[in-house]
């Protein structure tokens, strides 16, 4: 953003202190009205044909611009995604355990990553990882959707589930 004598162009477009049109002036004149109010002249609109300035105090306008921003940053809501891992010979009562997990995540409004990893021989195999995940799909298909479809990448086999308006 260029204020003052850093402006480059010859004629701009004046906004008062106050808000009002000034109109187009020559940068000389515009700058000699900034200061009779002991202000800046700030580029606003550089782009613009001829840009648009205005008279105001710089340092109070860069302040609120940043106060602007924190502001849009708190207004952003985070999904955050947590991850479940899995084995392809996962015992009962443990796949049991981490869906238990993995319904508390979705009940908080989290996205679940659900991750099958296979280890040496079990890449062989890959059908049983593609049943524990497709088993914990079908078991929370009341609370959650599919957001991602089942993909082998490497050693791993994921999807993502994302929570539906039916919590209970």
């Amino acid at each position: 953003m260029r204020i003052n004598r850093q402006i480059r162009a010859d004629k701009v477009r004046v906004i008062s202190k106050d808000g009002k049109q000034v109109g187009v002036l020559t940068l000389i004149d515009a700058l000699k009205l900034a200061d009779e109010d002991e202000l800046d002249l700030v580029e606003i609109a550089p782009n613009a044909s001829p840009p648009v300035c205005k008279i105001i105090d710089y340092g109070k306008y860069k302040y609120q611009q940043i106060k602007k921003v924190k502001e849009s940053r708190k207004a952003q809501h985070q999904v955050k995604v947590k991850e479940i891992k899995f084995k392809p010979n996962i015992d009962t009562h443990d796949f049991l355990t981490k869906e238990k997990r993995a319904k508390d995540f979705i009940e908080k409004g989290y996205k679940v990553r659900v991750t099958c990893t296979f280890r040496g021989r079990e890449m062989l195999h890959i059908e049983r990882g593609e049943k524990v995940i497709k088993r914990l799909v079908e078991d929370l298909k009341e609370i959650a959707v599919v957001e991602a479809p089942i993909k082998l990448m490497g050693r791993n086999m994921s999807t993502v589930l994302a929570p539906t308006g039916k919590i209970r």
